[in-house]
């Protein structure tokens, strides 16, 4: 492909290109449609780490009322590297935008290095491509850990690989210890990304690797993931009944997930057809499929499998939040882009090839692109404190709302609570608050709630929210 441009065939030019091209409102507020809760809870934390307490073990939201905040959730990695960058510059949400961007954008080269070392290279690039088109392309620029993970993982995997089947390493060491750190980082951001770690069984079954350089690698492995499980089995139920609060979804038992996913089998499989790599790339995936069977791949048919059977089980422990949230793909996206690019390589004429490759990237980044402005009528509550403060202090508890939104809350700069309208209206549940330390109420007219007239003492309107002080 492309052989009269060296430059268009590096994968390095095409990851900066869609680096500087995602650069476009990196600065913009969490507020884009897609999981905006989810890129504040992060963003809580973060912020409590630079004006309440800096201690990594200890994360903490401000949704959990009268209480600490302090919670079970995933190891706040992201979190942390806000935090750090923020006491040399000063807080700002859009820190973790640009982290997550590099470490992603990086992660897409160490995928590219992978991938060449067991395909040809016309695969690795055309693979790479792919998965910069694929959902990637706009969740590795939301302060979310979900692709930068899956960087840690596949970079884990690639270091692995060259520790355990190059004859003659000069750097197997160095290569052991970046497998063995990645691995930790990637299962301690997102517990689930782990899953692709199952790949390294097709090494270890290798007879021409050494024993003692297995065993070696695979007690190294073990003690390592002793660290996330610790964190996630151990330390997060600790933390949830130490302070009282629960935040993180741990998922289920399976036989419930089961049930929900046939319940939600539509939903389901969208994220695989609709979400992954969009619609021509998942006929590409399906074409790659076919061929690998017909052409008895046996590494990429193990690879499929493997990985396949290993995230079946995370789908399972997920049940209804699989099908609910499109992020909960990522992890399997990098070998659905393997299988597309393969699929790709079948196609012997070479320009047909490429104009499928540009069409898959097309339908891919023009269905994101809405990810990269936010809707005007979200915009308002980014006014929030600054009308807060003109009734209220910053200590005093609120109550907003938001439903099962976190966001406003973030944007209020406030703690307290969120719920929906009809447990607002009671006046008992108001008075429970009342009595744990509420102050004011937010009610939210457009976004992220409707109009709720209260009885209480009115401070403040527009057309937007209304505050009321208790």
């Amino acid at each position: 492909m492309l052989k009269n441009y060296a430059l268009l065939k590096d994968i390095r030019f095409w990851i900066f290109v869609f680096f500087i091209l995602r650069l476009f409102g990196i600065t913009n507020p969490p507020l884009e449609v897609a999981h905006n809760w989810r890129q504040t809870t992060v963003t809580m934390v973060a912020r409590n780490f630079v004006e309440v307490d800096a201690n990594i073990l200890f994360p903490r939201i401000d949704i959990a009322g009268e209480k600490s905040g302090i919670t079970g959730m995933e190891f706040p990695l992201l979190n942390y590297l806000i935090y750090l960058i923020s006491t040399i510059f000063g807080y700002a949400h859009w820190y973790g935008r640009l982290i997550n961007l590099l470490i992603s954008s990086w992660g897409l080269f160490i995928f590219y290095l992978l991938v060449k070392k067991y395909f040809e290279k016309s695969i690795a690039f055309s693979a790479s491509l792919v998965l910069m088109f694929s959902i990637w392309f706009a969740y590795s620029r939301k302060i979310m850990p979900d692709t930068m993970a899956m960087s840690f993982i596949i970079a884990a995997i690639y270091y692995g690989s060259n520790y355990l089947d190059r004859q003659e390493n000069k750097r197997k060491y160095l290569d052991l210890t970046l497998c063995l750190l990645l691995m930790t980082l990637g299962a301690l951001s997102k517990l689930p990304s782990a899953y692709l770690l199952i790949l390294f069984s097709l090494l270890i079954l290798k007879k021409e690797i050494p024993i003692d350089r297995k065993l070696i690698f695979c007690i190294s492995a073990i003690m390592c993931l002793l660290i996330p499980i610790i964190w996630y089995f151990y330390w997060v139920p600790n933390l949830v009944k130490t302070y009282g609060f629960w935040h993180f979804f741990m998922g289920k038992n399976i036989a419930e997930g089961i049930m929900e996913i046939q319940n939600n089998l539509n939903k389901s499989l969208a994220n695989f057809y609709e979400h992954a790599l969009k619609f021509i790339g998942f006929a590409l995936f399906l074409f790659g499929l076919i061929y690998m069977i017909l052409n008895k791949n046996k590494v990429l048919i193990g690879i499929t499998v493997l990985s396949f059977i290993s995230f079946t089980v995370i789908i399972l422990k997920a049940g209804l939040t699989f099908a609910n949230h499109s992020y909960y793909i990522i992890p399997f996206v990098p070998v659905m882009a393997i299988v597309c690019a393969y699929g790709i390589e079948q196609i012997k004429n070479k320009k047909i090839a490429i104009v499928i490759l540009i069409a898959i990237g097309l339908e891919g980044i023009l269905n994101q692109q809405h990810d990269f402005r936010i809707h005007d009528k979200d915009l308002a509550i980014m006014q929030l404190e600054r009308d807060l403060n003109a009734v209220s202090n910053p200590n005093d508890l609120i109550l907003i709302n938001s439903g099962d939104f976190p966001t406003p809350m973030y944007f209020a700069h406030r703690k307290g609570w969120i719920n929906n309208n009809e447990s607002i209206r009671k006046e008992n549940y108001i008075e429970d608050l009342k009595s744990n330390g509420l102050k004011f109420i937010v009610i939210l007219k457009k976004s992220f709630g409707s109009d709720l007239v209260l009885k209480h003492k009115i401070v403040f309107d527009n057309e937007d929210y209304r505050i009321y002080k208790l």
